[in-house]
């Protein structure tokens, strides 16, 4: 299968998926697209943005954490900055719970919880020192607005689209 093919059955198969309670990994995934292009983001974040929570993905079956899984899955068909602005999404929230008051009365119960089982709030000199992680931080950022069940989102075919110039761009 191809990695447009992939990505849209991946994508798919995130309907009726729950992490969150407002909304299913569907509509998060596209929603945090929408985010990242009403902010100007260029096609790596929003694409990044769109599939940094990937792994939940039944078709992926993934059984370690789920971020590092979403770097594995993306990194050979998106390339590495795609792969780890969607693999340092948990760094960010930890970062920001870290380093910003405030930031941790916004996360949802879920992210609450999930902060707890990565290891807490904390700085990563790995992350920090990284260049892309100021973007892995906005990538961040699209995730936390991303549970609104009204709220709109990108469509398949957008976020297809970014990935399709994605991978021209690779080639």
């Amino acid at each position: 299968m191809r990695p447009l093919e992939e990505t849209e059955a991946v994508l798919r198969s995130l309907r009726g998926v729950w992490d969150e309670e407002a909304v299913d990994e569907l509509d998060h995934a596209l929603q945090a697209a929408a985010c990242a292009m009403a902010d100007g983001a260029d096609d790596e974040l929003v694409l990044a943005a769109a599939l940094h929570d990937v792994a939940h993905s039944p078709l992926l079956g993934a059984s370690s954490a789920h971020d590092e899984e979403a770097r594995r899955w993306l990194r050979p068909r998106f390339g590495d900055r795609v792969a780890w602005l969607a693999g340092a999404h948990v760094a960010a929230k930890q970062y920001l719970v870290a380093t910003e008051p405030g930031y941790a009365a916004g996360l949802s119960e879920t992210s609450v919880r999930s902060l707890a089982a990565q290891g807490g709030a904390h700085v990563d000199e790995g992350f920090t020192g990284h260049e892309w992680w100021p973007d892995a931080v906005r990538l961040r950022r699209y995730d936390d607005a991303a549970k609104d069940p009204e709220a709109p989102g990108a469509t398949i075919a957008e976020v297809l689209d970014v990935a399709e110039r994605v991978l021209a761009g690779r080639a």
